[in-house]
């Protein structure tokens, strides 16, 4: 499955179960600022499969981001735009999407994003980051 196939309300659906939110409207909102954000991070193919899943206007105005974030400055970089969000709380956000995201996704396709962050984001996909223990 790529990303351009996945439907929006699944996902929203799928990181809703994973991070336990109350409702719907919630785990939209967490799930939009997550995946704009990292779009942020990517090269453009995958760029472009990710943000299929925003809104137009949304896509348009997220600048590419001019350096790499490690996995801890990106959860610190969501934190101000998810409404009181401390790191803790952030953490959970980001890696309750980017989880359900994966989970979507698929492990190739997981892996193919994976490879272009630095590393230690692997965590936050909900997987093993076995090369920060090598």
């Amino acid at each position: 499955m790529t990303v351009t196939t996945m439907q929006p309300r699944s996902l929203t659906d799928a990181v809703r179960e994973v991070g336990q939110y109350g409702s719907a409207a919630e785990a939209e909102s967490v799930t939009h600022t997550v995946l704009l954000a990292l779009s942020a991070h990517l090269p453009a193919p995958e760029r472009a499969e990710l943000t299929a899943l925003l809104p137009i206007e949304a896509t348009l105005s997220t600048p590419l981001a001019p350096r790499p974030l490690t996995a801890r400055e990106f959860v610190e970089s969501v934190a101000p735009h998810i409404e009181n969000a401390t790191p803790a709380t952030a953490r959970w956000h980001v890696t309750s999407v980017l989880t359900a995201l994966a989970q979507q996704l698929g492990t190739a396709h997981t892996a193919r994003l994976l490879a272009q962050l630095p590393p230690g984001y692997a965590l936050l996909f909900g997987l093993a980051d076995l090369a920060a223990v090598a």
